[in-house]
């Protein structure tokens, strides 16, 4: 099953890079699990925040995978626990379903987007630094997937 983070910016501190390649090479098969990052739109004073969003959504939707459900992480998103994020992920696989999850820049995530998207998560109802956010995504979803495989990587 093929889980694919779609995310905005590409200048992620080596910590960040660090933290995400941990989880992301302990995912194993059946799962699969990458990083797209998108070219964060340059700031300027000619630009209103409303076009930066919509031009990094045509930046993420020219990413998407063909056909995936696709997720947006949003603060204003439902939340839920990691064995429903695992119950999640078997539904997926059931279907035979990719996934895309987008994470936004600074400025967050186009509306439209959102509106586009299947399904909108929050990580959390702390404001998280959207690179952080990689990271956090990424150990959830290696956590539920060993949640399936009956690892003893999640303990209650």
């Amino acid at each position: 099953m093929q889980i694919t983070l779609i995310a905005v910016g590409r200048k992620a501190p080596a910590w960040i890079k660090e933290g995400f390649e941990t989880y992301r090479k302990r995912i194993r098969s059946p799962f699969s699990f990458k990083l797209i990052e998108v070219e964060a739109v340059r700031r300027n004073k000619s630009i209103s925040t409303q076009k930066l969003l919509a031009l990094e959504a045509e930046r993420i939707r020219s990413v998407l995978p063909h056909s995936a459900r696709v997720i947006a992480l949003a603060e204003q998103g439902k939340d839920f626990s990691t064995r429903d994020l695992a119950d999640r992920i078997r539904g997926w696989m059931r279907q035979g379903q990719a996934v895309a999850l987008l994470i936004g820049g600074a400025d967050g995530i186009d509306r439209t987007l959102l509106k586009e998207a299947g399904e909108t998560w929050s990580l959390s109802r702390l404001t998280l630094p959207h690179a952080l956010a990689r990271v956090l995504l990424a150990e959830q979803i290696y956590r539920a997937c060993s949640i399936l495989q009956n690892h003893p990587y999640h303990r209650e």
